[in-house]
């Protein structure tokens, strides 16, 4: 679905998408939210690192070749036209003519027995993610959503949040699904603000990134 708008400081809202985004603004200076492009892949894998708390990174560096930093492979994997982490999966939001802020995001379906089954397989990090993304099959699921430092409190989550949920429908899904660190209390505010209801939690298993999370990840639902 194309989707370009440029949202003005102070407007207000009628109905509709667009005019729910709309209410989440007020800037001095215009937001356009658009879909990503290849030449977004630098900004686009800084903020899914953001939204990852590292761990993409943490992935990366062991993709790395000699002379290519975990960055670098995280651009080429942004520029894939296929897989999750893809340009194609991804909205943006630009300020200043600048990208401030990403959401990625997709439908997602059931799980092969050969995808459940590797799920034993994966770095530990990853695993509770994996395991409460099948359980959130069936909707449009929001892998990553973040805002560069300096950008935030805006309400460009948001604003991306409800752009989201316009794509959701106009592909004919129903329900939304997005995953959290119960510590990062303020993310998990802006969904239930938004909505979003506790669904299932799995526990956080060790990992080598900053801020160490040691509780728990919840799965949040909404029905749309």
């Amino acid at each position: 679905m194309p989707f370009n708008t440029r949202l003005g400081a102070g407007r207000r809202s009628g109905s509709g998408p667009k005019d729910d985004m709309e209410t989440m603004m007020t800037l001095h200076s215009p937001i356009a939210l658009r879909e990503a492009t290849p030449a977004d892949a630098p900004a686009l894998a800084r903020l899914i690192d953001i939204a990852g708390e590292g761990i993409p990174a943490w992935l990366w560096s062991q993709m790395a070749t000699e002379g290519r930093s975990p960055i670098e492979v995280g651009e080429e994997r942004a520029r894939r036209e296929t897989g999750g982490f893809s340009w194609r999966n991804a909205l943006v939001a630009e300020r200043d003519g600048e990208v401030a802020a990403m959401m990625l995001g997709y439908p997602i379906g059931e799980p092969s027995e050969a995808e459940r089954a590797q799920v034993a397989d994966l770095p530990a990090p990853v695993r509770p993610f994996v395991e409460l993304e099948h359980r959130a099959a069936g909707s449009f699921y929001v892998n990553a959503l973040a805002t560069l430092p300096g950008r935030r409190g805006f309400g460009l989550g948001a604003a991306l949040m409800r752009a989201a949920e316009a794509k959701a429908k106009a592909q004919g899904i129903s329900r939304m699904s997005i995953q959290v660190y119960e510590q990062n209390t303020g993310a998990v505010r802006l969904y239930e603000r938004l909505g979003y209801g506790h669904a299932e939690t799995r526990p956080v298993l060790s990992h080598p990134c900053q801020p160490y999370y040691d509780g728990r990840v919840l799965l949040l639902l909404k029905d749309i």
